[in-house]
């Protein structure tokens, strides 16, 4: 059987993303701007849109671009239900 996409507001998804120590820094109409800067002063951001429920492609988008910091194995069971 293959894992299934949770649906997750954006809260619970901002949620996720604060434990890995995102913040949000910015708020421009429904979108957040999210930072987390690395030791070496290195600055990772993210754009989370700020809605009740997010279509599946949009959950998939925000999992894949997260995925280029985190590692994929960490961001897995907060993002499927295997």
């Amino acid at each position: 059987m293959s894992p299934k996409l949770r649906r997750l507001t954006s809260r619970e998804i901002l949620r996720v993303l604060h434990g890995f120590g995102f913040d949000v820094i910015a708020q421009k109409g429904s979108h957040a701007k999210l930072c987390r800067e690395l030791p070496g002063g290195a600055r990772q951001i993210l754009t989370v849109p700020i809605h009740r429920e997010m279509a599946p492609g949009t959950m998939l988008a925000i999992y894949r671009q997260a995925g280029r910091f985190i590692p994929k194995l960490d961001l897995r069971p907060h993002f499927y239900s295997d």
